[in-house]
This record gives structure tokens, sequence and C-alpha cells, in this order.
């Protein structure tokens, strides 16, 4: 008998508002449950209840969940009240003890309200990664044993943002892991779906705190998503977006709090075309590096770049002017918080290829358009320069995908033209 079931069900302290009648089993589903959704005990009993209620309803239900919101942060902070420079390998057995306490907790909240259920963490699962502690990356996940539970009626409880490398060493899948831990779960069952509960009640056309106005999307294509994620929309991890594509698991993006249908992320339909633009995303942690006087001859911006990347700083927007006597700057943008490490590092490269003055400027954004529809409808990028350049808003640099269009201005524009964007491109609620 599974351990859980010993619990006395007739002392439980939680209500039983569960009187539904149980059906064939129907789908598999994988929950995803964050930081803020199990940071209380009576929200761990919500999500509790939201899990039994999915099983009742017919199906086969797995839940995946952070540590409890700021505890991460916490043991962060202890580490650091010992070490400046902790060893990875010591930091990911620290925090991943976070998660061990909400399956815990989560799955004795599940068995209070007289249901079976079963907590598994990363090596249980046995969910291999590669070695990169604090960033690994998933290569294979054996659920036999969530089978195995599944089968025995249990609603299985994984921790998430874990797992253990080849030599059985504890990993963690970086900032937004359990949303990766998730999509993988789901993928390695052949889910029918994954449920991503948040903040919000779904994904918007942009940030309703700058648009009031931002609609609620019912279906975006997987390379939208992917796109927003990528680029400052914060509802997606964009590694999970990334996994979710390349095993076709359709994901649903659910308020935590609300019962009402949310936004999916499935692979492009007949139709998903019919809007130009799907959203508009906007990243004010930018920064951006000019290189002055740079020799115009090949493999100068290689040269330049290439120690960047070895030394793990991702470069994103790169633009070159023109040749003004045999000499021309290169710009590009970074993540805000690389900022002063690469600037140094541009330096010191720039001086040892016999280019000019380096210069770093942190009071930029991004701002982007995004939409499938854009693949076979000309004038965005027209439109998108003349509602900034009506606005006001000088762009500096510009980069372009199939599916998206990005701009970097002036940080203190960023509401402006997020607005004025929105605006132009019809994507207020009706």
């Amino acid at each position: 008998m599974n351990d859980c079931a010993a619990v006395d069900r007739e002392t439980a302290k939680s209500p039983r508002p569960f009187n539904v009648q149980v059906h064939t089993i129907v789908a598999t589903i994988v929950q995803k449950f964050g930081g803020t959704s199990v940071g209380t005990i009576e929200r761990i009993k919500a999500v509790a209840a939201r899990a039994v209620r999915t099983k009742l309803a017919g199906n086969r239900v797995v839940v995946v969940v952070s540590a409890m919101a700021g505890e991460t942060n916490r043991l962060l902070g202890l580490a650091g009240e010992i070490s400046t420079h902790p060893h990875h390998r010591e930091i990911d057995v620290l925090i991943s003890s976070g998660e061990q306490v909400s399956i815990g907790l989560v799955a004795l909240a599940i068995c209070e309200l007289g249901h079976e259920a079963r907590s598994f963490l990363g090596h249980q699962v046995r969910i291999t990664t590669d070695d990169s502690h604090g960033m690994a990356r998933i290569q294979d996940i054996d659920a036999s044993a969530v089978h195995d539970a599944l089968d025995a009626g249990n609603i299985v409880v994984v921790a998430g943002f874990q797992g253990t490398n080849a030599a059985g060493q504890i990993t963690t899948l970086g900032r937004g892991g359990s949303d990766l831990s998730a999509v993988a779960m789901a993928a390695a069952l052949k889910a029918d779906s994954c449920e991503i509960y948040t903040d919000v009640d779904g994904i918007y056309t942009t940030d309703p705190r700058i648009c009031s106005d931002a609609r609620k999307i019912e279906r975006i294509t997987f390379q939208e998503m992917l796109e927003l994620a990528s680029l400052g929309a914060k509802v997606l991890q964009t590694r999970s977006v990334e996994f979710a594509m390349k095993y076709g698991v359709p994901l649903h993006v659910r308020s935590s709090w609300e019962e009402s249908e949310g936004s999916w992320v499935v692979p492009e339909e007949e139709g998903m075309e019919g809007a130009v633009v799907t959203g508009i995303a906007y990243d004010r942690k930018m920064a951006k590096i000019t290189v002055d006087a740079v020799p115009d001859k090949p493999g100068m911006v290689g040269g330049l770049l290439q120690p960047l990347g070895a030394a793990g700083i991702n470069v994103d927007v790169i633009i070159q002017n023109s040749s003004v006597k045999n000499q021309t700057a290169v710009s590009f943008t970074i993540a805000s918080n690389e900022a002063e490490r690469a600037t140094k590092l541009a330096r010191e490269v720039a001086a040892g290829l016999g280019c000019g003055e380096v210069t770093c400027d942190t009071r930029v954004a991004k701002v982007s358009v995004v939409g499938a529809g854009m693949r076979s409808e000309p004038g965005v990028a027209v439109k998108m320069f003349e509602t900034l350049g009506q606005a006001g808003v000088n762009i500096q640099m510009i980069a372009t995908s199939e599916i998206r269009i990005s701009c970097l201005i002036g940080e203190r524009y960023t509401e402006l033209a997020v607005r004025e964007l929105h605006d132009a491109f019809g994507l207020a609620t009706e």
C-alpha cells in the first residue's frame, strides 16, 4: 500500500469539495507549478486540490513543482555568507533541496484529500543531464518509475529544476528550469499536454502593465512563442519552449488562481497566419558596445567577437557601419548584466587588433514585433519604422528573422514604443 494511503483520512483537516464521478482514463497531463503557486501552505493545498480535480476528471496526473517562493534565493544567500567563490557542485546540492520540501508537502496535501500520491526527486525519476552544474542540459529521462506509480493509481509529484549527471551528482537546470523539467517529463511520458500554471491567465499580445487593453492570445505557434520568450516575454522559459517544439508537446499556460482556459502553444495550424503580428515584446536588460576605428579588412569582426563567445558572453544584434578611410565601426548588443565584463574584454581584444575606442551604453532597450503572418505580408517593417518615427523614437539598430523584427532604442522610450506599436498593429482587445 502506498505510504500516503496510511494517512488517517477521517482526521484530514482539508475540506473535500470533490464530488466528481470518475471516468475512464482519457489523458496523461503534466501540471507545473512555480514558486509563488507553492509559496504558502494554503497555496500548496490549492495545488493539491487542482491535481485531484484533474485526476477525478479521468486523467493520469503528474505534478512538477518548484521550490517555495524565495527559497532558492534564501539558500544562495546562506552560501554567500560562507563562501565568496562557492563550488558549483555544492551549490547544486544546496539549492536542489528547495524542491524536495515542495514535493513532500504537495504529496502530503494530496493524501489529506483522500488520494494516493508519490513524490520523486530528479535522481529517482532518473533525469540524466550533462555535467554543467547550474545550467545543465537534459540528456535522457527514464520515466518507468513514474509510469509504474501512475499505473498504481498515484498522482505523481516530481521535483523540477534538477537531475543528475552520469556520475550520479546532483545538477540543476538554471533559473526557470522547472518549466523545462515539466516539458521534458511530458515528452518522456508522451503526455497529451503540459499545463504551465503562472500568476497570469495566459499569454498576452504584450505586457498588460504597459498596455491595459492587451489581449489574451488563445493559440500561438511554438515559433512565435520562442521568439517572444527569447525577446523578453517572461511567461515561459526559452529552453522549455524549444524542448516542447522539438518533441511536439502542447503547452497550456494557465492561471494558478482561476479555472478559466488559458493560452495554448502548439505547432502551426491552418489559419494561424491570419494575424500578421501576434505580439509585442521588449527587453530593458540590454547594453550596446561600440568599437570605433576597426580596420576594414577580412576577419576583423570575427576576431573581435570570438573571445566574447569563448568567455560565454552571448552577442545578440550586430551592425557594422560603412567604411571611411579603410576604417569602420562595429556595434553589438549583450545582456546588461554582462556589460562590465564584456566591455573590459572587448577593450583588450580591440587594442590587440589595432582598433580604436570601445564604449558601452546601458541605457538601451530592444522592442520587437512577432508574428507568423509576417512571412507572407509585406510592409511590416515599414509600418514599424514609421510608427516609431512618428512617436519620436530613434532606431539605433535593427535585426530581423522570418517572423520577427527587433529595434534597439533608448531605454526611456520603451513603454511609448510598445504602446504605439500595439495600437498600430491592432492588437488591442475588441
